[in-house]
């Protein structure tokens, strides 16, 4: 069971989390809790870090020094919580479970978790509960996972312990075909396949982190979203199934917190590319959408990045073009809107549809990415909301799917 920021953001809602939790022990079954920092306690970390370090980047290993605190004091206050309600339990950090990681500060990867010591704790009819979000490595130095990072600590220990429930308690009823707050008739999807949840998750769907869907379907953890506040039916995110095809796109989404870099005038000869992708991935930059336009003799290699890697981004390709003798371009006013179902393997006319619902609006497409089962377009952000809201009644995601009546002869 993990409980997102917003569900544990003062003591009454740990005390909410916390006799749901001894609901589901009282049922019959071993509990592992996973929780996140409380309420807006990681931004406001990073605020105050900003505030110190004076706007310069702060060293990430600090960083994940400070981060960590967070998820130390809700297990901790959880355990109370638990202990006062009778209920007997333990709080470890990630650190104490053996859940070791690669050594990338604020970006860490999982390796390998010592379930030995979770499992022994479930033996003596505790509780236990686990830091969200950060990990160890193993010369002993604390990392994060990146924001969202609970959700991968969620279903890696569900994994490990072959759990029979994975349950991600938020503040939504559900995964909704776009997001509720910026599409007021988004509709709560019951079930969703976990590729493409994935889609969603990488394009901006923030419910789950994309790596959390990732451990998920390699290790077929279903995972049940859920609301914190009520005991409704959330959506499962489990293996596809024949009968999701029929479903032609499940869901829209909006990234709106993207730049754009462009390398122009770039040498055209074999090895470039393969080159400045190389000295972005050596510096931890995450890249996604590239396009690459030949011109006679140079070339101009585009990309685009979270906003959060922007400045480090920016630091890299300067020197980049130092060295090719190449201008670069930067624009930190990029959106993708995007369109995600398994139903596009077998159906056509998607693209058609999707683009003539942007050019009625006037919305100018800057790239096209697509996939098997997505289309994604870059747009100005400013037409971001606008964008998604268009998409999503393009393809009346709004109407729940009507289901198919066997007819009989009569």
């Amino acid at each position: 069971m993990k409980f997102g920021g917003s569900s544990v953001a003062d003591a009454d809602k740990i005390r909410a989390a916390a006799s749901r939790a001894i609901k589901t022990k009282k049922a019959g079954h071993n509990v592992v809790m996973v929780v996140s920092a409380m309420g807006d306690t990681t931004d406001n970390l990073v605020a105050l870090a900003d505030e110190v370090n004076r706007g310069k980047p702060a060293p990430k290993r600090e960083m994940d020094q400070l981060l960590v605190t967070g998820e130390q004091v809700t297990i901790s206050l959880m355990a109370m919580a638990l202990e006062e309600m009778g209920q007997p339990a333990i709080s470890f950090t990630a650190g104490q479970i053996g859940m070791i990681t690669d050594d990338r500060h604020t970006k860490a990867r999982l390796h390998t978790i010592d379930e030995k010591i979770i499992k022994r704790e479930l033996a003596k009819g505790r509780i236990v509960i686990v830091a969200g979000f950060q990990g160890v490595t193993p010369s002993g130095d604390v990392t994060t996972l990146g924001r969202g990072g609970s959700n991968v600590t969620l279903v890696a220990v569900a994994a490990a312990l072959k759990a029979d429930v994975c349950e991600n308690f938020t503040d939504v009823d559900g995964i909704y075909t776009a997001d509720p707050r910026k599409v007021p008739n988004a509709r709560k999807i019951d079930y969703i396949s976990y590729d493409e949840m994935l889609e969603l998750a990488s394009l901006g769907a923030n419910v789950l982190h994309n790596r959390a869907v990732e451990f998920a379907k390699k290790y077929n953890v279903p995972i049940h979203v859920r609301n914190s506040q009520n005991n409704n039916k959330g959506t499962m995110i489990v293996a596809e199934t024949p009968s999701m095809e029929r479903i032609v796109v499940s869901g829209a989404a909006l990234k709106d917190k993207l730049a754009r870099i462009s390398l122009r005038h770039v040498p055209n000869i074999p090895g470039q590319a393969a080159g400045i992708f190389h000295t972005l991935a050596s510096n931890d930059i995450v890249v996604d959408d590239i396009i690459q336009t030949i011109g006679e003799n140079t070339a101009t290699v585009s990309f685009t990045v979270d906003l959060g890697d922007f400045d480090d981004a920016k630091i890299v390709c300067d020197k980049l073009a130092k060295k090719l003798n190449c201008q670069v371009v930067y624009e930190t006013d990029i959106a993708k809107v995007s369109v995600v179902g398994v139903g596009m393997r077998v159906h056509t006319g998607v693209a058609q549809k999707m683009f003539e619902a942007l050019a009625k609006a006037k919305i100018n497409i800057q790239n096209i990415t697509t996939s098997e089962i997505k289309i994604s377009c870059l747009i100005r952000r400013q037409q971001g909301a606008e964008a998604l809201q268009l998409v999503h009644d393009a393809f009346n995601l709004g109407k729940k799917p009507q289901k198919k009546v066997k007819k009989t002869a009569r």
